[in-house]
């Protein structure tokens, strides 16, 4: 791989890393707006054991009312989820409802993004090194997303209705910022939970000018092995097929 190559794909990274780091924030809510914190903690659904890593949790707060709802109609948001090394970069991209997603290729070969089993559905066809294509998220929910060429693949775009969200790190550890005071229903979402497990976790929380410190949540989890799904025809994985490159 070239020097130039190398150039382009770390300038790729750095603006997608910027704009994950973006995606997590919230709109900032003014001089009173506080910092909503916590800790999530994975844990194995059968023995309640803990587990070492608990990042990729999503987190998010929906004031009651209105005023986020409709706040939500004017805010149309780019996001990126980059293809690169066979990978999908974030793994969890949260984003409010309406949002643009663009998925860039920086691969030296082709992708088929696309997204079938539940949230939105969407087919990007094949597309080349360098290139990228959009999708609007107008569906709220979790929407799997994965490669037709490629089963190791696998992604997920939660859709949320609110601006105010965060994904946990290994530790758990989250925090939302520039949160208005107000009464908040707190959302949880893992990709290894069951929705049941999930919705029992939803709270009322109540922001105050100071901040506010959620108490710990433990997420049931059984690890799911996506590598098994079926490709975009319903069909197996063709474990012979070459990778056309471009």
């Amino acid at each position: 791989m070239t020097k130039t190559l190398l150039s382009v794909i770390a300038i790729f990274l750095l603006a997608g890393s910027l704009c994950a780091v973006r995606a997590q924030e919230p709109l900032q809510g003014g001089s009173s707006a506080s910092v909503v914190s916590g800790e999530v903690r994975l844990a194995e659904e059968k023995s309640g054991k803990l587990l070492r890593d608990s990042s990729g949790v999503g987190i998010w707060l929906v004031p009651f009312g209105t005023v986020e709802t409709a706040r939500l109609d004017t805010t149309r948001q780019t996001f990126r989820m980059v293809q690169h090394n066979k990978q999908f970069h974030p793994h969890l991209l949260i984003v409010p409802l309406g949002s643009l997603v663009k998925f860039p290729n920086l691969d030296p070969w082709f992708h088929n993004v696309f997204s079938l089993y539940r949230g939105k559905r969407f087919d990007l066809g094949l597309y080349e090194a360098g290139s990228e294509k959009t999708v609007r998220f107008d569906r709220l929910g979790p929407s799997y997303i994965f490669c037709n060429i490629h089963p190791e693949m696998m992604a997920v775009v939660l859709t949320v209705d609110t601006t105010f969200y965060a994904v946990s790190d290994k530790q758990g550890h989250w925090s939302v910022s520039g949160v208005p005071p107000g009464r908040y229903r707190l959302h949880v979402w893992d990709e290894n939970a069951a929705p049941a497990a999930l919705h029992a976790l939803d709270r009322e929380v109540e922001v105050g000018p100071g901040g506010t410190v959620v108490a710990p949540l433990k997420v049931p989890v059984t690890p799911h092995d996506w590598l098994n799904h079926p490709n975009l025809y319903g069909r197996p994985y063709d474990t012979k097929q070459l990778t056309p490159v471009y």
